[in-house]
């Protein structure tokens, strides 16, 4: 409950808890709040202004790990000022020096034009001290400032001497001669309130919430750079400035998108469960004779899914990476929950296109530089003629499962033999295996490495860590899921060109698709044009036009290609196997590493300790084409 003034015994309980090294959440009168993580060389400070409406404000300094949202001046009079000095002895004591930055919103001014009235340009004065300016802080917050783009327009970013906004009308936090001899350093930063209605002062929501993020990288640069030049401390990066602990909305927001995403397999609903007896059934017709899928019984209603997604308040997580997280989490399910309701319907189609992404005419084209550059693999055999069935495999598979249980004993993963499933899958951390299976022994590896040394994996290392996300995987994490599968084939030295041909030709097909071409008709090119065997062809057109048309067969070579692409610019490997995750999410995942939020991934796969795999990695990282990838037998 807030105090109903800001007393000294309230502030000696606060410094009291700075000094220990304790976290402080405090409720302050008039909706005011103090939260400081733990000490850090900084502090953001909000005051509200004097009986004037600033709606939105106080989102954008929410979820920094040090902040300071102070009820007006004539409620809390001058014990604020107390507050704030309090604190700063207290963090400047620990650290050598402190930075506060202020921070304000702006009078709003007439627009100049009729675009500025309708998609105002994102503002900002940085209001730059007389008296020993923080020079590098100042320096990175003009510079990530101007990086802010938002409705594709640019931000502009004034330096303003202080005396030139608002000095007159705003008390300043602390007198120069008291920031001297804490050795504290002040700026301010004036925000233009672009993000609301200048009328109504009516928020445009999803305009704050790319601010609140851009701004929030901004403040902890800001702060980097002058912890780095001016305390006692050497962060390793301005990520480390983040926030480490989370209220209960964090984690009831997190656990109930991962109840939602558990609640579905999204691949097992739009298989179909009848494909051998399919392909019978289309071989009998000659290949003339669109086959009839059918699909197992759905679990949910997607719509009940739907109202349950929505009434989710991702809005109370003040976080911005976790926000942004669980925002784009949100509108996955959403559409993986639409294409369930539009199954076998002429929609479900485009909105698989939205989920994965339309095939970009350059992949068609390396596809088709595949299948012509290894035309005369045609119709070879991949790796012998010796295959195994689905017993044997489900036995290798098992073993290798064990290898990994005696690494990570909490790894639960069952490998089981199906009738209603096509080839093999991954679901929830298990390895399905369709009964008619086949394959060569000399791929066996590659199976394995793809199946359970990335897929299953990643599950269990995303299961360790503290987010459910991780394991339930993050928004558009397919891509690099199945890059990385297959790249293990090729680190395992068993990537043939069979197996380049047919990622290929999954390309191809779902291009054809997209141009409007029919089932027969891409049968028929994959078969008598690119050389597949007739049921190969068919597996990959079914593959292509499960549920009414499903473009993410497209994903492995993209995949493969844009994570041949992130190595050649000296991506990490390591960071890949922490969960489920997108390439985009890369830089979130080091965020999060460096807030000391994620624990170090407990499985390895086991490709990636052979004894040629460090150079292999390294040949890959001066730049090789997927056609390099080969392993010729």
């Amino acid at each position: 409950m807030a105090e109903a003034k800001i007393s000294r015994k309230l502030i000696r309980e606060i410094t009291e808890k700075l000094s220990q090294g304790k976290r402080v959440r405090e409720a302050l009168l008039d909706s005011g709040r103090l939260h400081i993580d733990r000490t850090l060389p900084f502090l953001i400070v909000y005051r509200r202004p004097d009986n004037c409406p600033d709606p939105g404000m106080d989102r954008l300094i929410k979820g920094e790990a040090s902040y300071l949202i102070a009820p007006s001046p004539h409620i809390s009079g001058s014990g604020i000022l107390n507050l704030i000095m309090q604190i700063t002895k207290v963090l400047s004591d620990e650290y050598g020096a402190c930075l506060i930055i202020d921070v304000w919103s702006a009078i709003p001014q007439e627009p100049s034009n009729t675009l500025e009235m309708v998609v105002p340009r994102p503002s900002f004065k940085i209001s730059i001290p007389k008296y020993r300016p923080p020079t590098e802080a100042i320096e990175a917050l003009e510079s990530s400032l101007k990086r802010i783009k938002i409705l594709k327009r640019s931000a502009v970013v004034e330096l303003v001497p202080e005396i030139e906004i608002g000095a007159d009308l705003r008390a300043p936090v602390m007198s120069e001669a008291t920031a001297r001899k804490m050795n504290c350093f002040i700026l301010g930063l004036e925000i233009d309130p672009f993000y609301r209605d200048p009328q109504t002062h009516e928020v445009f929501p999803l305009v704050l919430s790319r601010l609140h993020r851009s701004l929030s990288v901004a403040f902890k640069k800001s702060a980097f750079e002058f912890a780095r030049n001016r305390t006692t401390r050497k962060l390793v990066s301005y990520q480390a400035l983040g926030r480490r602990a989370f209220v209960k909305s964090v984690w009831d927001t997190d656990k109930k998108l991962a109840d939602i995403s558990q609640s579905f397999d999204f691949l097992l609903q739009v298989t179909p469960v009848n494909t051998e007896k399919a392909w019978r059934a289309f071989k009998k017709s000659h290949f003339e004779k669109v086959p009839i899928f059918y699909y197992r019984p759905q679990p949910i209603d997607p719509a009940l899914v739907k109202r349950k997604l929505y009434q989710i308040p991702i809005e109370r997580v003040d976080d911005a990476t976790l926000g942004f997280l669980f925002r784009e989490k949100r509108k996955e399910l959403d559409r993986q929950l639409g294409l369930l309701q539009d199954r076998g319907k002429p929609e479900f189609y485009y909105g698989g296109l939205q989920l994965y992404g339309a095939v970009a005419d350059q992949l068609a084209d390396t596809a088709r530089e595949i299948l012509n550059r290894f035309s005369d693999y045609s119709n070879k055999k991949d790796g012998g003629r010796k295959v195994l069935n689905a017993i044997i495999i489900a036995e290798r598979a098992r073993g290798e499962i064990e290898y990994y249980r005696q690494m990570y004993p909490e790894m639960a993963s069952q490998v089981q033999i199906r009738d209603d499933i096509l080839g093999l899958l991954v679901s929830q951390g298990n390895l399905l295996i369709a009964r008619d299976i086949k394959i060569p022994e000399a791929r066996v590896e590659a199976m394995l490495s793809h199946e359970v040394g990335t897929h299953v994996l990643t599950y269990y290392n995303g299961k360790a860590q503290p987010f459910q996300q991780l394991y339930c995987g993050f928004a558009g994490y397919d891509e690099l899921q199945e890059g990385l599968a297959v790249l293990s084939e090729y680190l395992v030295g068993q990537l043939s060109p069979q197996r380049l041909r047919l990622l290929a030709g999954r390309v191809l097909a779902a291009h054809k698709m997209q141009c409007g071409a029919t089932f027969l008709e891409v049968f028929h090119e994959l078969n008598s044009v690119y050389g597949f065997e007739q049921k190969t062809a068919f597996i990959i057109t079914t593959r292509i036009y499960r549920g009414g048309g499903l473009i993410k067969d497209a994903i492995y070579l993209r995949g493969l290609v844009n994570l041949l692409e992130y190595l050649k610019d000296g991506g990490d490997t390591d960071i890949l196997f922490c969960g489920k995750i997108a390439l985009d999410h890369v830089p979130i995942i080091q965020e999060l590493q460096a807030r000391e939020i994620l624990c170090t991934s407990p499985l390895v796969p086991r490709y990636m300790k052979s004894a040629d795999v460090d150079r292999k990695l390294a040949t890959l990282r001066e730049g090789l084409e997927v056609y390099d990838l080969v392993t010729w037998r």
